[in-house]
């Protein structure tokens, strides 16, 4: 069983490959990104996000999802010496955690429901659990920034999460907290591979605020590792990474160093 749908601003598409799946399983995960989008929009004057930045709704009055998503901004940014902050220009803007919390949260929703083999891709930020339909570790492409029809590398996976941070398709989004005219284009995208789609996404975002950097900063967090794309085209990989690369498939354009 296998639906999209576009929610939260991005295609969500949910695969479950275990018997007993239905239209029914998979509507309760796109209801709740529904919830999610409706409480955490800056887009949407009714959300509770929009609430905060109008200042209509009181700390003492968010909602226990707020709570979590504002402690979880604040650890980020602690474990990230600051790379990670959701205000900007006075308006809250928590999408940078927001996105992987609630992935996260519906695999384990998918779990409860008794399923172990699936995946949930929002956006490109994935979450894959138990095998694919080959009994194999799910596979998992990582898009050429310059090309994004062209995938230039295929990881392999199971029970983990990926993430990919980059200004290549929607624009500039992202900042660098600690200085804010910061251009933020020597790198093009740096993908990640985490214990779980939230642990990658939030620090995925950091790490491209941190430029060259970020990937010094995977190399030395245990449990993770990245591949990042610089705007020469040249790709930068953990010392770990090659032990999810199985099949390569590698661009012209690029070439590779490691750490």
């Amino acid at each position: 069983m296998k639906k999209t749908k576009w929610i939260m601003g991005m295609p969500i598409t949910i695969e479950i490959l275990d018997k007993g799946s239905s239209a029914s399983s998979i509507l309760q995960i796109f209801n709740y990104f529904d919830s999610v989008d409706n409480k955490f929009s800056t887009y949407k004057k009714t959300s509770e996000i929009s609430a905060i930045n109008y200042d209509k709704l009181k700390e003492n009055a968010y909602s226990k999802d707020m709570q979590e998503i504002l402690q979880l901004a604040e650890k980020t940014n602690q474990e990230t010496f600051g790379y990670f902050n959701i205000v900007h220009n006075g308006i809250v803007d928590p999408s940078g955690v927001v996105k992987g919390w609630s992935i996260y949260n519906a695999s384990k929703m998918l779990r409860k429901m008794g399923f172990e083999n699936f995946y949930i891709d929002a956006g490109g930020d994935i979450q894959v659990n138990g095998k694919n339909t080959n009994g194999n570790n799910w596979s998992v492409g990582i898009k050429n920034p310059f090309n994004t029809n062209e995938i230039i590398k295929v990881i392999q996976i199971a029970n983990e999460g990926v993430a990919t941070s980059g200004n290549y398709i929607r624009g500039t989004h992202i900042y660098n907290p600690l200085q804010v005219t910061d251009s933020l284009d020597d790198i093009v995208s740096i993908t990640v591979i985490g214990p779980n789609v939230l642990e990658a996404d939030r620090f995925a975002t950091a790490a491209f605020a941190m430029q060259r950097n970020g990937i010094i900063f995977f190399e030395n967090l245990p449990g993770f590792e990245a591949y990042m794309i610089d705007k020469n085209g040249i790709a930068t990989f953990t010392s770990g990474f090659n032990r999810y690369t199985r099949n390569h498939i590698n661009s012209h354009k690029h070439k590779y160093t490691t750490l």
